[in-house]
């Protein structure tokens, strides 16, 4: 019953999708990335409601000044970093861990023992591809764009997954299409949620 479980993800995924455009940006969001101050303030009193925010807002406004001379490092930049290569070393260790994880999905797509190693590092590219978009789109689109659109996607595919699940016994062209759902799958997670 994997497939009702993956089910209920998306389904939990739909819920937030419904909800998320009713909440306000992130105040931190507002103030240190787009300098809306008013904005800042308003989302503060819609999130906690009435009171005095002006402590949070103070240290929002010290943690602004602290940046403000600090550079944006691009993909790059970062991996040329020495001071992060311990933590990207732990982050890929662990994304080449994950790869392990998806063996049962593509039996039951029907993908051939010998393709699946392909498969897996496919997915494996998926997640670098998605976290090195990310990184390069969430300052201008924000967080929220960038969520609602995961989940829509996410969403979207996990229908169209189950649908080629369904339909890979009948056409044996179906698992490739099951295979490329799961690319897609893992770039909208990463994209937005």
């Amino acid at each position: 019953l994997w497939n009702v479980l993956l089910s209920f993800s998306g389904l939990v995924a739909l819920i937030q999708l419904l909800f998320l455009p009713f909440f306000p940006e992130s105040p931190p969001y507002l103030l240190l990335q787009k300098g809306d101050k008013n904005g800042c303030l308003e989302a503060m009193k819609q999130l906690w409601g009435e009171g005095n925010y002006h402590t949070e807002f103070e240290d929002m406004l010290k943690e602004r000044a602290a940046t403000k001379g600090t550079k944006i490092m691009n993909v790059l930049e970062v991996l040329k970093e020495p001071s992060v290569r311990r933590q990207l070393s732990i982050m890929l260790l662990l994304l080449l861990s994950i790869q392990l994880c998806g063996l049962k999905i593509f039996r039951t797509a029907n993908i051939q023992e010998s393709i699946i190693p392909y498969v897996s590092l496919g997915v494996a590219i998926s997640e670098l591809f998605s976290i090195i978009f990310c990184s390069s789109i969430i300052d201008r689109f924000g967080r929220r764009i960038l969520l609602w659109g995961g989940y829509l996607l996410m969403a979207l595919i996990l229908v169209l997954f189950e649908t080629s699940l369904q339909l890979s016994d009948q056409f044996s062209w179906m698992r490739y299409c099951s295979v490329i759902l799961i690319f897609l799958f893992i770039i909208a997670y990463g994209i937005g949620p």
